[in-house]
């Protein structure tokens, strides 16, 4: 007999800091730790309330979590729905120990908050998923839509080792998905006194590039023309300088526009620097996406002093704007110039689907219903997710990972920063937020 008796937000602290306390960091380059363990944990966690899941490796130590939960009568009926792919990764970016308040892995409960890396990206949407889905299936409130759930690797180095893979190599287990709800969006900022939910609509393209320019090695006295060091240097400048023209894509239309009738003017492409800046802390990435951007990160040459170096390599952390994409390319071409070399370290496209639907409705009934005078509006992403891989098999995205936060936090200074937390009360509110969804989506 089901258990009628549930609490979806009942779980969801303890689970975020168990999380948290599986050390998952992603090192980049293929090197990570905990992700098999933490996989392993969560695969436990849905198999002890009855829902099958499988652990696949996608390489080595690179482990993911699957299962297939829900589909009624009314999704076997109604072809048009599909099934929805709700997915989260396990892994985090690494911590410094000594730079923090509490240990980045500690999962301590502090000033209302649970502080640990991961604590916002992305543990606290992984286990407000669980504990609604656990809740759930003990009440025996099964979604009539079929739900694949998804917790994967990888996703801070792009997910090549985790979420590429799975779309390349295990495709069978998204069949039928025609959306796909992750991170990171549904969470609030205050503009002019009015609280304001941003769900991800969009996401830029990502190219990291590695320069290479060869030249002719010599004695560091005596005149060359044919310096790496010089011609590389002077193409980084160029890059990182060059001032990128704003571009509206109709998701940043849509949320400027929402800012707009707060501001009482009409967005333009002139003012939106401006409207972005009505945001805060927020500011910080949404201005982000208003252009593409070029920022320089590392530079490597040389081994003394004295010798001019046959090589010199940069690397360059690009983001491109859908419906941009050729002007990125060929103007990013001009700026680097003759003589340098282009490898990408990983090139994916961005991507922006229409914030209309029935998944949209019932992203902003499931948030009203929780806050009723809150506005809710679409926004681009600045940084990259899984989304890009799921999108590739025909699956319309969003970011939903709802929080209420409390007007003072600034928030996206969180995402892989010191000190990372999450209110207690915005996971609770998420877990609530997110079982509402399940009800209507």
């Amino acid at each position: 007999m089901a258990d009628t008796t549930h609490d979806v937000a009942g779980e969801v602290v303890d689970l975020c800091r168990d999380l948290i306390r599986i050390d998952t960091s992603n090192y980049g380059g293929g090197e990570s730790t905990g992700e098999r363990k933490a996989a392993e944990h969560v695969a436990g966690l849905l198999d002890e309330v009855g829902i099958a899941a499988e652990v696949i490796e996608t390489a080595p130590g690179r482990a993911n979590v699957l299962a297939r939960w829900g589909g009624g009568a009314r999704a076997t009926a109604d072809h048009d729905r599909g099934a929805l792919l709700l997915h989260g990764h396990l892994d985090v970016v690494p911590a410094a120990a000594e730079d923090w308040t509490v240990h980045p892995f500690s999962g301590e409960v502090q000033d209302g908050y649970v502080w640990g890396r991961g604590a916002v990206d992305m543990k606290d949407f992984d286990a407000m998923l669980l504990s609604v889905v656990r809740a759930r299936q003990r009440a025996g409130r099964i979604p009539e839509r079929e739900i694949v759930l998804c917790f994967t690797a990888d996703e801070e180095a792009g997910g090549h080792d985790g979420a590429e893979l799975l779309v390349a190599n295990h495709a069978e287990w998204f069949e039928g998905c025609t959306e796909a709800v992750g991170e990171v969006g549904g969470f609030s900022t205050t503009v002019r006194g009015r609280r304001m939910y941003l769900i991800e609509a969009a996401e830029k393209g990502m190219a990291w590039m590695r320069l290479s320019a060869r030249g002719r090695a010599g004695h560091g006295s005596m005149l060359n023309d044919d310096n790496a060091v010089t011609r590389l240097a002077a193409a980084v400048a160029r890059i990182g300088a060059h001032d990128w023209p704003v571009r509206l894509t109709p998701t940043m239309r849509a949320l400027l526009a929402a800012v707009g009738d707060l501001a009482g003017v009409e967005a333009t492409p002139e003012n939106a620097p401006a409207l972005v800046e009505e945001f805060g802390g927020a500011a910080r990435m949404l201005g982000a996406v208003l252009r593409h951007s070029t920022n320089p990160t590392m530079l490597e040459a040389g081994y003394k002093v004295n010798v001019i170096p046959t090589d010199a390599t940069a690397h360059v952390d690009g983001r491109f704007l859908p419906g941009f994409e050729d002007e990125f390319f060929a103007t990013l071409a001009e700026l680097t110039g003759e003589g340098i070399d282009i490898d990408y370290v990983s090139n994916q496209p961005p991507w922006e689907t229409p914030y209309e639907g029935a998944l949209v409705d019932a992203m902003t009934r499931s948030l009203l219903a929780e806050d009723p005078d809150a506005l809710i509006a679409p926004y681009l992403m600045s940084g990259g997710t899984d989304a890009k891989h799921f999108t590739k098999l025909g699956m319309r995205s969003f970011g939903f990972t709802p929080l209420r936060l409390p007007d003072d936090l600034d928030f996206t200074a969180l995402f892989h920063g010191v000190d990372e937390r999450v209110p207690i009360d915005a996971l609770e509110f998420g877990a609530r937020v997110m079982d509402r969804f399940l009800d209507v989506v």
